[in-house]
């Protein structure tokens, strides 16, 4: 294209279309235009042997050519000029097979305008001149490192080498390839080389060294630069290496200089990992950006140039880490660690820092390179698992004392709902005072299932529900209940997905963290539940431990109160833990939700800011299915006198037992152990009904009573009982053929349901 002219080959054998064609190029361009209209590919193609042209536009429907053939004629012939596909409105399918195949555009005919025909000229033949410029600039950088006397190459993990370029150790490239270096040098100069490189495999530093092999013209010492190797999750995958031989003293200072002055070219050569390269000179002024760092820190490498670096990685001034690696890497040559940066578009990221310093050929420090690798991600999932490990130790702590707890509370309960029975003509005082008495053990109860239900998750009864009809219900409760100031609002769309949940523990979770937006929120605000259905793929659930690839329901509690700290924001899920004063909490509310949520295969993030609000993101998996209805039995059921054998080693636990059970006409037996329940049994095996089996036993324990009292009677009828059950535990229970469980503390009632149930 010289000057504003611009010469066009048309292939078009409908005369209208080239008048139409010739119009616009009249109206719409002020440069000149030379349009040479063709019929047929055969007198197109004649024309492309004797001249140039800037593009050509070109019908794939001719009289002597039809298709995909027809450009592959025309590009064929013109491999360098662009060339921009004219077809109908019902052939885009043909014009995108013409674009795969080579072509640079392509133009609808019937909705061609003046403008967008000049445009997609100008684009085809720019896009055309861009991609001739890469390629020479591809074979110049080719034939410069031909000529350059590096040996580059790449090994993968098991340090075979997998790309070679220039070798200098006397083999063919092809030889090289696939071999480790013991099969290609001595073996104690292999051994030496093997160390250096398992280094950097190991750390994930690179390092640069000396090295002397002995190789086909003699011992040789070599200028060795290695770096891992990583892919795009930043997993070291191998090693990549650049390596000068420097045996002759001339020629090593030489290329010591060439390497230094060349080290842009050898950064180039590691454009295609993630690792971000700059080098700047001692005034900080960046010398050199390598893709990386224009992917990682968003500033291209033209407006990287030349500028301060520390006003491009940070918000204001230089970190003091930043100036203790620079003035130590000028004075041991090298530094390593983590620094914190910001992007350009203002985001902070965390990179592993390795620092380099570059001599001239005096000695003298000239310039300094940096090799940066983003661990942002790899902080926050490592914060995300010291979370985890550190809840995980507290609830394994809080689930030590709660069997004790638990065999406490069973007699206190079961008595404080015996009594009345015991006493029916008690004043009302009495009764009163035995009431309390209930109470208090169901509230001692109930926070034992607190701290359990972190520790170990909560089992219940899971069915099939819909999760906006407990939004609805909670925001009922909240509007008659919680202040006017504070406005509630609801948000949930009517194809919500379904979860399999128990309905009891989710209303909890709503009401807990309702509670927790009220108490934010004490001069009144906003209070917002909304749910949506949101499938989890692969990149998320990398970047969250808790997450798995499939359909979840999100269901958001967000408020407009006082927010939370960021140094307490990790630790407010810890049973306990509060901010509110002393008898405004007992710190269990968000450490309940944690272990039910888990319990139900979800899991639970927390957003907030400080005056601003706080967001509580709960997310459920999904299920298939239609909603199960709920039912609920009330009904006391009595004994007929059938002989129940109670095993348990607390004498509280045995004597309230018993007395409930004959309240309600039911005969008992005591076993304090499971080797005396095995013997009473074998005893009385015809006269037993039901053996009520505490699973924590001394001597011998419940777990294997059972199995033992299963081979004597393969349909003995056991209850099982304890104050905490482990999964592991339910599912050895469950496979012994035990199904009915029973939480200690149970009430009189749950017992003797229980006892219904097997009974039959």
């Amino acid at each position: 294209m010289a000057g504003n002219m611009i010469k066009v080959l048309l292939v078009e054998d409908n005369p209208g279309d080239v008048l139409l064609l010739q119009e616009f190029l009249k109206d719409v361009t002020t440069a000149l235009v030379e349009l040479m209209p063709t019929e047929q590919l055969d007198e197109a193609l004649n024309c492309l042997v004797n001249q140039t042209f800037d593009v050509i536009l070109l019908d794939l429907s001719l009289p002597d050519s039809q298709g995909l053939e027809t450009f592959i004629k025309a590009h064929q012939q013109a491999p360098a000029t662009p060339i921009i596909v004219l077809t109908g409105i019902d052939d885009e399918n043909l014009a995108l097979g013409a674009m795969q195949a080579g072509a640079q555009d392509y133009l609808v005919k019937g909705q061609v305008t003046g403008d967008l025909l000049v445009r997609s000229m100008r684009y085809a033949i720019e896009r055309q001149r861009v991609e001739v410029a890469l390629r020479q600039s591809e074979e110049r950088f080719r034939v410069a490192l031909k000529n350059s006397p590096i040996f580059v190459f790449n090994q993968d993990e098991q340090l075979r080498y997998t790309w070679v370029y220039n070798p200098v150790f006397g083999f063919p490239s092809e030889e090289m390839l696939s071999k480790q270096d013991w099969e290609l040098i001595p073996s104690g100069d292999a051994q030496r080389l093997t160390a250096i490189k398992l280094g950097v495999l190991n750390t994930g530093i690179g390092t640069r060294d000396q090295v002397s092999i002995t190789t086909a013209q003699g011992n040789r010492d070599y200028d060795l630069t290695i770096e891992p190797l990583r892919n795009e999750s930043q997993t070291i995958v191998g090693i990549t290496g650049a390596c000068i031989d420097i045996s002759d003293r001339q020629a090593a200072l030489r290329d010591r200089q060439l390497a230094e002055e060349k080290i842009r070219e050898q950064a180039a050569l590691l454009n295609f990992t993630t690792d971000a390269i700059l080098v700047r000179d001692l005034q900080n002024h960046v010398l050199f950006w390598n893709q990386a760092a224009e992917n990682l820190y968003g500033w291209q490498a033209q407006e990287a140039m030349g500028k301060n670096a520390n006003e491009l990685l940070y918000d204001e001034k230089a970190p003091p880490e930043a100036e203790t690696a620079f003035l130590t890497v000028l004075n041991q040559g090298k530094w390593e660690g983590e620094l914190a940066k910001v992007t350009k578009t203002g985001k902070e990221i965390l990179v592993a820092s390795r620092w380099s310093l570059v001599r001239d050929q005096q000695g003298q420090p000239q310039s300094i390179l940096t090799v940066d690798t983003d661990i942002t991600e790899k902080k926050r999932l490592e914060a995300q698992l010291f979370r985890a490990q550190r809840l995980e130790s507290i609830g394994t702590l809080a689930s030590g004392i709660a069997h004790d707890l638990n065999n406490i509370l069973t007699p206190i309960l079961a008595g404080a709902q015996l009594l009345p029975l015991k006493f029916p003509d008690a004043d009302e005082r009495t009764q009163h005072l035995l009431e309390i008495l209930e109470i208090n053990a169901k509230r001692g109860a109930d926070l034992v299932k607190q701290v359990l239900s972190f520790a170990r998750g909560v089992e219940g009864r899971r069915i099939n529900l819909q999760i906006r009809h407990l939004i609805v219900e909670v925001s009922k409760i909240l509007k008659e209940t919680f202040p006017k100031s504070i406005q509630v609002y609801t948000d949930v769309p009517q194809n919500l997905w379904m979860v399999s949940g128990d309905s009891t523990q989710l209303h909890q979770v709503l009401m807990n963290l309702c509670v927790n937006a009220r108490d934010a929120m004490p001069h009144g605000g906003k209070l917002r539940m909304s749910a949506k259905n949101l499938f989890i793929d692969e990149n998320y659930a990398r970047m969250n431990l808790e997450a798995k690839v499939g359909p979840y329901i999100v269901i958001t509690v967000s408020d407009t109160g006082v927010g939370i700290p960021g140094e307490i924001l990790d630790r407010i899920f810890e049973p306990f833990f509060t901010t509110k004063e002393v008898g405004q909490g007992t710190g269990l509310g968000l450490s309940t939700v944690v272990g039910i949520i888990k319990s139900h295969g979800g899991f639970v993030n927390v957003y907030s800011e400080v005056g601003v609000g706080t967001h509580f993101k709960v997310y459920l998996p999904a299920v298939e299915g239609i909603e199960t209805p709920h039912t609920e039995a009330l009904t006391v059921f009595r004994g007929h006198g059938e002989l129940i054998l109670i095993v348990d080693d607390e004498p509280a636990i045995q004597d309230i037992t018993r007395t409930s059970l004959e309240t309600h006409n039911y005969k008992t037996m005591i076993a304090s152990d499971g080797i005396e329940a095995i013997a009473l049994y074998a005893k009385h095996m015809d006269q037993i009904s039901v053996i009520l089996m505490d699973i924590m036993l001394p001597a011998l324990d419940g777990l294997t009573a059972i199995r033992t009292l299963k081979k004597i009677n393969p349909k003995v009828k056991i209850i099982a009982s304890s104050g905490l059950m482990s999964n592991e535990k339910l599912e050895a229970i469950a496979e012994n053929g035990v199904t009915t469980l029973l939480a200690k503390p149970y009430t009189i009632n749950e017992l003797l349901v229980a006892l219904h149930k097997v009974l039959g």
